[in-house]
């Protein structure tokens, strides 16, 4: 039976009909959210300003492994049927270009500007577990410590998520071993789990408020056993094909005591150093500060994304780079991502989600090289070395 206009408490699990779900995003849009969601562009799926459900990637799947990546129609409607794609979440909450001030001088002096225009309010459709998890990470990052930044606050404080639980894993998922997947346990307003068998349908569930406010203004009907057993089904199918997998156990200990292992020399050879894990990574958040100046004698001071892997990122006044090399920074990044972030944030600063290995040119696969670390470990320093050349 249709129920629309019930209160839904949070704890309810209601189903909500393929062809229903343009009045979820339609609900949305007419709270002022506006709709991102994944999309088909240039030969990939990427997140992406939505007008409807119809510009979702119904029927479509993704091929993923270390330094693959390809798109096609699959068999099924699926309109979530793909894992993840190069674009996360980060860029709508920690965009890759900000203003942060300009200043021009004038016959009174030098007058200081702020855009001091509020963010827009996003809706994120199709979050999965694994971006939940990052998402939760940059919040540790940028709103629990000392200092909170007040437009990451700002932004953060707009967002709508609609997590979508998967139903397949990609060749280069490895969220089980993160214990952030691939359902959605928190930090999303509304849960969908795609059911095909038995009807294409979505069991929906709340995970605030103001999300069992948004599913009583829709149409859905009350889950039974059935659909939630056939939900389970499709979690468990992805949690069985994980492409990867990643043993954690003691992998801080682990890498600060191997600094100096050989396999560094190695993945060095082969890193580009070309920034394309720290791009895709929805966790990584390295950042630089320049100021510009125009012909008119306006100044711009801009916060753009950085990344350990440039060789200017690690440059001290009067001491040149600390890490020079190639294999220093891959050793940088892996280490602080898996080791040391755990001492800054206390969590692993890896979701699982695979980006770095199916976007890396070389191939490189992060969950390989622990575990050539770990078959041949070798006696190194206690703490992570600040010497990198």
């Amino acid at each position: 039976m249709a129920v629309k206009g019930r209160a839904i408490q949070v704890q309810d699990k209601v189903i909500l009909e393929a062809g229903n779900l343009q009045g979820l995003l339609g609900t949305l849009s007419r709270k002022g959210f506006n709709l991102v969601g994944p999309t088909v562009r240039d030969g990939a799926i990427v997140y992406d300003e939505l007008s409807s459900a119809a510009d979702l990637p119904a029927g479509y799947v993704d091929e993923q492994d270390a330094a693959i990546y390809r798109i096609k129609k699959g068999k099924s409607a699926a309109l979530f049927g793909y894992v993840v794609g190069p674009r996360s979440w980060k860029h709508y909450l920690w965009p890759p270009q900000l203003a942060l001030w300009s200043a021009k001088r004038d016959g009174k002096g030098i007058q200081y500007r702020k855009d001091s225009a509020k963010p827009p309010k996003y809706a994120f459709i199709g979050a999965r577990s694994c971006e939940l998890a990052a998402i939760a990470i940059q919040d540790r990052v940028f709103l629990e410590g000392k200092y909170v930044d007040p437009d990451y606050k700002a932004r953060r404080d707009n967002v709508f998520i609609v997590a979508v639980n998967c139903g397949r894993a990609a060749g280069t998922c490895f969220c089980v071993s993160m214990k952030t997947g691939p359902k959605a346990t928190s930090g999303f307003d509304v849960a969908l789990t795609e059911i095909l068998d038995g009807g294409h349908r979505f069991l929906a569930e709340a995970g605030t408020k103001r999300g069992a406010d948004v599913l009583s203004a829709i149409t859905t009907r009350k889950a039974g056993a059935e659909d939630e057993k056939a939900a389970d089904r499709a979690v468990a199918k992805a949690k069985g094909q994980m492409g990867r997998k990643l043993d954690t156990k003691g992998i801080k200990e682990l890498l600060y005591a191997n600094l100096e292992n050989p396999r560094w020399e190695e993945v060095g050879k082969r890193c580009l150093t070309c920034t394309n894990c720290t791009l895709v990574c929805p966790t990584c958040f390295c950042m630089t500060v320049e100021d510009t100046t125009d012909l008119t004698g306006e100044a711009l001071r801009t916060r753009r994304w950085d990344s350990c892997f440039t060789l200017g990122h690690s440059y001290m006044a009067g001491g040149g780079s600390l890490r020079s090399s190639n294999k220093a920074r891959y050793r940088q990044w892996l280490t602080h991502k898996l080791a040391s972030w755990q001492d800054q944030f206390g969590t692993s600063g890896c979701v699982g989600c695979g980006r770095c290995i199916t976007w890396c040119p070389a191939g490189i696969d992060i969950t390989e090289e622990v575990a050539a670390i770990r078959s041949s470990q070798t006696p190194g320093k206690a703490k992570p070395s600040r010497e990198g050349r």
